[in-house]
């Protein structure tokens, strides 16, 4: 009989699946970006019952919360369906085809999950657990973990958020595209002042 945490875990699985089928199919983009949210919002709590609970949380708050932002933002600017239905490509199927049995077959040979002897529990584990404590001198070892051990990796982390976010503000500073084209009236912050009043070439000579 199957346990609980596997029971979940099958679900969570099938909801991902369900929703990522369902991002490729849909074509209005509001639609596709809520879909994502909720497309992290189920991995952190795939991650949570994996024991990962601080990627969860790097998860729901990344994932579902400032990348829903970022792109509900860039909405703004865009239309709101896709203009046109992407072809799809035999040589990129294939790819992805190989690439994912290539996965599935290597996915046996991965040590079971929470495995004592599992090469990442005997070689590196131990060593982050010892220098957290006499190395770094902090007593949350996944707080020394992120903030040491993998500090490039947070720090380009946050390097992605910043620039996804300085990429919206730019955008919000451009024009706003509707259905029509471009119209500058409608931008959030307009190129052009339309309470500057205009200068005549004669008066200005």
């Amino acid at each position: 009989m199957l346990d609980m945490v596997t029971v979940v875990d099958v679900v969570l699985l099938a909801l991902l699946s369900t929703t990522a089928v369902a991002i490729l199919i849909m074509r209005h983009l509001f639609a596709v970006v809520a879909l994502t949210g909720a497309f992290s919002l189920l991995s952190a709590g795939l991650l949570v019952t994996l024991d990962a609970v601080d990627v969860a949380f790097t998860e729901a708050a990344v994932g579902a919360g400032i990348s829903t932002v970022l792109m509900l933002g860039t909405l703004a600017l865009t239309r709101r369906r896709e203009s046109r239905p992407p072809r799809l490509s035999p040589i990129g199927l294939l790819i992805i085809t190989i690439t994912g049995g290539a996965l599935i077959y290597a996915t046996p040979d991965m040590p079971k999950f929470g495995d004592p002897n599992a090469p990442s529990h005997q070689h590196i584990i131990p060593s982050y657990i010892k220098g957290s404590q006499d190395d770094i001198g902090i007593p949350n070892i996944v707080t020394s973990i992120l903030a040491s051990y993998r500090s490039f990796d947070t720090l380009g982390e946050v390097a992605v958020i910043f620039t996804a976010g300085m990429g919206v503000i730019i955008l919000l500073g451009r024009r706003r595209e509707d259905e029509h084209g471009y119209s500058e009236d409608g931008a959030a912050y307009p190129l052009k002042d339309k309470n500057k009043p205009k200068i005549n070439d004669e008066t200005s000579t």
